[in-house]
């Protein structure tokens, strides 16, 4: 294993440092790294709190700041944020509208968010279960909350930003999380720093179908196929499951697991549009890059969100964020 690395202990807390020095003018670090929150809080706004393992950066602190959250809560690598954390969370950037926890559907996650919900006042959930490639897995009961959490995250931030009230936010957030769906394919394992090699064993031709974003089996393991190959799969199983929603106006998002370069993301984005579109969607925005990652792993993983004229104009919203930037 090549990393740089000064202790494996380290590693989160002096990347935290990190981060937030370098964007210092948008963002503040909690007390023992509890979380990262916006600098500037905008009072009577509902504030969005998300969180979860690290390695998936820039997933969930890259997307704190104007128009999305307002804070994020950092676990260990691969390792669901701890209920005091949300709570130092919630009491850092609380201004009296409440507060929203979007929470990726992983057992840990949504045990400890649920946790520090109860112990908090006016706090609701949005869960998010994009992944369509299995219904259950080693993290969780049901469908993994994957890519499709930052299209969550940033059409639900931009309506808090705008004033929506939190139970309206929330049935925003469950709407946008039912008309998105999600599937992923490695080339590659990741390797977790604490454990020195990769997190599975995968052949030079071979590729997994539906790998979750900690390197957990997918549907199942295959040959190297070739991107048009592999993206027809991919969206097949996503329009599949939409069903007769999968018509109409839509966002693509074509999301990098940290070690692909952007000459492949723009390469598989280009075939999944070409196979949507035959199929009656319009890919009305698109996103291509490294946003939801595992950390060194080589694939990728491609989105569909359905669209309608609020969602699209909530995305089309300003945001400023060490991740997203547009319109400011």
């Amino acid at each position: 294993m090549k990393k740089f690395l000064n202790s494996v202990d380290t590693v989160l807390t002096e990347s935290l440092d990190g981060f937030v020095a370098a964007h210092a003018d948008i963002l503040v670090l909690g007390e023992d790294h509890k979380f990262i929150r916006r600098r500037a809080l905008k009072p009577g706004k509902v504030a969005l709190i998300s969180g979860g393992g690290s390695g998936h950066e820039p997933l969930h602190g890259g997307f704190v700041g104007h128009g999305m959250l307002d804070a994020a809560c950092p676990g260990q690598v691969f390792t669901s944020p701890t209920p005091d954390q949300m709570l130092a969370a919630v009491e850092a950037v609380d201004t009296g509208a409440g507060c929203l926890f979007i929470v990726k559907n992983y057992e840990g996650d949504v045990m400890n968010f649920d946790m520090a919900a109860e112990m908090a006042d006016g706090v609701l959930k949005v869960v998010t279960n994009d992944d369509v490639a299995v219904e259950n897995s080693s993290y969780t009961t049901g469908r993994r909350g994957v890519a499709g959490t930052l299209v969550v995250e940033k059409i639900v931030g931009a309506a808090a930003e705008q004033g929506m009230a939190l139970p309206e936010l929330k049935a925003l957030g469950d709407r946008v999380n039912a008309a998105t769906r999600s599937m992923g394919v490695a080339l590659t394992s990741g390797t977790v720093p604490a454990a020195g090699k990769p997190t599975f064993e995968i052949g030079d031709g071979e590729m997994e179908f539906g790998i979750g974003i900690h390197g957990e089996p997918g549907r199942r393991r295959d040959s190297l196929k070739s991107a048009n190959a592999i993206a027809e799969e991919v969206c097949a199983a996503i329009a599949g499951d939409l069903g007769n929603r999968a018509k109409g106006p839509a966002l693509l998002l074509v999301n990098g697991f940290g070690g692909t370069p952007s000459m492949e993301l723009y390469l598989m984005y280009n075939s999944a549009r070409k196979i949507f579109e035959r199929q009656g969607v319009t890919v009305a925005r698109s996103l291509v890059g490294s946003y939801v990652t595992s950390l060194d792993m080589a694939g990728c993983s491609i989105t569909l969100t359905m669209l309608d004229d609020e969602a699209t104009a909530l995305w089309d919203a300003p945001v400023h964020t060490a991740a997203l930037r547009w319109g400011l």
